[in-house]
């Protein structure tokens, strides 16, 4: 091998948007292509919007306008403004931002005046315009340069900023918004800024409860124990129930942002929640008792977080602020005082606490002479030879709780001619391959025991490592990967009751997918078009003319290795299974799964009188 050279030249110095091109997963994570909601486009959306979002959070500004359309989007904020001699260097130079003096924002988002330098340099087109005092200045950008910086002007229009982006289509291969996922940003930032209107596309998203509200809307309230607790103090909020479903359910959030991946404060909420009830009722419950079928958000405000990362999604601040008390202590004297205080003084909340306990821990007790049996017999299935054919991040991974890499996926399909062609063509690193034998039991109706019962399930848990939680979950993308006919539809059907029945939380945390594989090539001497849909079949035919050869896939084994690697690789067509807000997922897997035989069928009937909307496959 040829020695490399290393001398002078070898040094390069990048200015701050060939930096952030370069290398532009140090600064809002992974890239993606919008099917999952902390890709990169949605981050971009963010970091915009957190500075409306402390702008009113510091007393300025009580509305925030957004518009996106299919790839550019416009916020306009009614805060201060930027000062108008700043606003171009504000979004385009490093280490500049009003943030960095505590006394203009004392507990903001942002605090290293990245983000919109990122978002500038990211975007094939860039526009800044600040209005102040009567006054106005605009700059716009390409790709991070500046292509027009006229002078200040005068404005009639109302103080704030207004920016306007197009990610870089370069960048971000393919991408588009999914409207839930923007949905929710706008309830997450409703619910933790009362006071605050945000419209999105001309719809009001609006909170006076906070917390209370977030969970109103992502529980079925029939089906909680008891009502929701909402405690309220300074500098934290917090929100707690128990549903009846299965796992855990958290959302955390620090100076208006929501930490998907939790941190210090919902470790210190976890904890302080177990000792304070098993003080209150003076008896030692085991904590996964205590946290079974839980539903909690927390909420807390600090000076100057740390954050594992730029994209904010986990907090490593061990102290409220550079002279507060630790996040623990802070947390724990919190919901010791007011959690205890709610429990005295509603005795029939918690009187159905209790009893929710009672049945966690008869519930684990039942299955835990079939719970060690199952574990046995995964062990002595090879399953990381037979049934899993696993990717290179996890081969060293003995204990199973590897930090998860964005990129790992892992394929679930149905006999040996998917699997085969599936294994054949992945990318062996990031993307596994679970074999299912036959279709799955449906699990509708049933308790956990079932998981341990049937093998197949068991397999499937085992190879996920989601016994105990998402914490060990050893994949960000499950994806469903299934022949796209009536037997394959079913295999799905039954695959999602498993997971909505058992581990809701794989879905609300957006981790389940369905591959979609092309039902059609249509090709010629010249060319090659696969084609998703009926509707892209007769496009490709009339592109190429001629009657070209037209092939259609029956299944997934039709499909050839060196075919599929194209379909599961960088061109990869993935959709998000997603819960809407009106979802219940008891109701919705009694409709679908239940014994309603008549009414499922006259559902059916009358969905196949209309024209099939992409959106019929989210959950409904």
């Amino acid at each position: 091998m040829a020695e490399a050279i290393y001398t002078e030249d070898s040094i390069k110095s990048l200015d701050w948007k060939e930096h952030i091109r370069l290398r532009p997963g140090m600064y809002i994570g992974k890239l993606g292509d919008g099917s999952s909601p902390d890709d990169g486009i949605y981050v971009l959306v963010k970091e915009i919007i957190d500075n409306s979002i402390d702008e009113h959070m510091m007393g300025y500004g009580r509305t925030v306008e957004i518009k996106v359309t299919d790839h550019r989007v416009t916020v306009r904020d009614y805060g201060r403004g930027i000062p108008l001699g700043k606003v171009v260097d504000c979004v385009s130079r490093i280490n500049t931002g009003g943030k960095y003096d505590s006394g203009a924002f004392q507990k903001s988002v942002g605090l290293n005046g990245v983000g919109t330098k990122a978002v500038n340099a990211l975007s094939n087109y860039f526009r800044v315009q600040s209005f102040r005092e009567g006054e106005t200045k605009l700059a716009e950008f390409e790709q991070g340069e500046i292509t027009h910086d006229p002078k200040i002007e005068k404005s009639d229009q109302r103080n704030g900023t207004r920016i306007v982006f197009e990610p870089d289509g370069s960048v971000f291969k393919n991408f588009h918004f999914i409207p839930e996922y923007l949905e929710n940003l706008m309830w997450n930032y409703a619910y933790l800024n009362s006071g605050l209107t945000i419209i999105l596309n001309g719809k009001k998203y609006r909170s006076e409860n906070g917390l209370r509200d977030l969970l109103g809307r992502k529980t079925d309230e029939e089906a909680l124990r008891y009502p929701i607790i909402h405690l309220r103090g300074d500098d934290i909020e917090v929100a707690l129930t128990h549903a009846n479903q299965y796992g855990e359910e958290y959302y955390s959030f620090v100076n208006g942002q929501y930490t998907t991946q939790g941190g210090t404060h919902l470790a210190a909420l976890r904890e302080a929640v177990v000792k304070t009830i098993r003080e209150f009722y003076n008896k030692n419950f085991d904590a996964a008792d205590v946290r079974s079928a839980i539903v909690g958000a927390i909420a807390v405000r600090v000076r100057e977080p740390v954050f594992e990362s730029q994209t904010k999604t986990k907090l490593g601040s061990q102290n409220v602020g550079p002279d507060g008390p630790t996040m623990r202590t802070f947390v724990n004297d919190f919901i010791r005082t007011q959690l205890d205080n709610y429990l005295h003084r509603y005795a029939d909340v918690s009187e159905a606490l209790l009893r929710r306990i009672q049945q966690s821990e008869r519930e684990r007790k039942e299955i835990a002479g079939i719970k060690k049996l199952a574990n046995e017999r995964a062990k002595k299935a090879n399953l990381h030879n037979k049934k899993l054919r696993d990717c290179r991040v996890h081969f060293n991974d003995k204990k199973g709780k590897d930090k998860i890499k964005d990129e790992t996926m892992v394929f679930i399909t149905e006999g040996d001619s998917a699997s085969g062609s599936i294994t054949k063509s992945r990318a062996v690193q990031t993307q596994a391959v679970f074999s299912l034998r036959g279709k799955p039991f449906n699990c509708f109706g049933h308790t956990k025991k079932v998981v341990y019962e049937n093998e197949e399930f068991n397999l499937l848990q085992h190879a996920l490592n989601i016994e105990d939680g998402l914490e060990g979950l050893r994949y960000r993308k499950i994806v469903i990967a299934t022949d796209a006919d009536v037997d394959g539809m079913h295999i799905r059907l039954l695959l999602l009751t498993y997971f909505l029945q058992f581990f809701p939380e794989l879905v609300r945390n957006n981790h389940i997918f369905i591959l979609e594989t092309p039902l059609f090539r249509v090709r010629n001497k010249k060319k090659t078009i696969y084609c998703y849909s009926e509707e892209e079949k007769q496009k490709a035919v009339a592109a190429l003319g001629h009657k070209p050869e037209i092939t259609r896939f029956k299944g997934l084994g039709e499909i050839s290795p060196d075919e599929f690697a194209g379909f599961i690789g960088e061109n990869i067509r993935l959709e998000p299974v997603i819960l809407r807000k009106e979802t219940k997922i008891r109701s919705l897997l009694t409709f679908y799964m239940g014994k309603n035989t008549p009414e499922r069928q006259q559902f059916i009937i009358n969905k196949l009188r209309v024209e099939k909307d992409p959106a019929d496959r989210m959950m409904p």
